[in-house]
């Protein structure tokens, strides 16, 4: 297994344009009242340098591993749900919604289907169909429908990526934990959305909402790498 002290040597460097990039969106915080092609920019700008960060393991890795492709895809996907966002008063949620409902099919197959992990997934149904329940009362035309679906989406995708981490059975990397904990901080980031949007205002939604959305991308960005770590952690041995 590599060791969190190797992880933070090779990987923490290329994060560092995502950090900064992070602090200006929370420094600027301009307001959602007045939306610009600046905003969104400012909004999209720490998952441009999280597309840097898997383009710095070089193009042959992204090349020979399907799972970094896509969740490099999964994230360009995100900064076009995130643009769309900018202006989800003028209309364009579902726009937004759909644009992450792809990013989550991304991820989940990213994270493949294997092994099963049965129990998690009737955790992470359970708590999906209890979310749903929470919204269906707000919920009225389209949304009733489109909820459901984006719900199922990213509770399967959150399943997959819990899944793999394995804890019990000492078979866990650092990178299936960051996938992990990626998807839960994502699931997190989107409840608080549904809540704030259709149920009843969330104190500090917006700083809960972009803090654990930026910190669930940048740790499924990480979980990308786990194949070039383990290939260099053979050569070593």
């Amino acid at each position: 297994m590599v060791s969190p002290v190797t992880v933070v040597k090779s990987e923490g460097p290329k994060l560092v344009p995502f950090f900064k990039a992070t602090c200006v969106y929370f420094v600027l915080w301009l307001p959602t009242s007045s939306p610009s092609w600046f905003s969104a920019l400012i909004k999209c700008l720490p998952i441009f340098c999280l597309w840097v960060f898997l383009l710095a393991h070089g193009f042959t890795f992204l090349c020979a591993h399907s799972s970094a492709r896509k969740i490099l895809a999964g994230l360009i996907f995100s900064a076009l749900g995130d643009a769309f966002l900018i202006w989800q008063e003028q209309g364009y949620f579902v726009h937004g919604l759909l644009m992450f409902a792809i990013t989550h099919i991304l991820y989940s197959s990213a994270f493949g289907m294997k092994p099963i992990n049965v129990r998690a997934g009737l955790v992470i149904t359970a708590v999906s169909f209890l979310c749903y329940i929470l919204l269906y009362p707000y919920l009225s035309g389209p949304f009733t429908y489109l909820v459901a679906v984006y719900i199922a989406l990213i509770g399967f995708m959150g399943w997959r990526a819990i899944a793999g981490l394995q804890l019990a059975n000492d078979l866990w990397t650092w990178t299936k934990l960051s996938a992990c904990l990626g998807a839960v901080l994502f699931m997190v980031s989107d409840l608080t959305i549904a809540v704030n949007k259709f149920c009843f205002p969330v104190p500090h939604s917006r700083a809960i909402i972009m803090a654990t959305y930026y910190a669930a991308q940048m740790l499924i960005a990480l979980s990308a790498v786990e194949c070039q770590d383990v290939e260099v952690a053979r050569k070593r041995t």
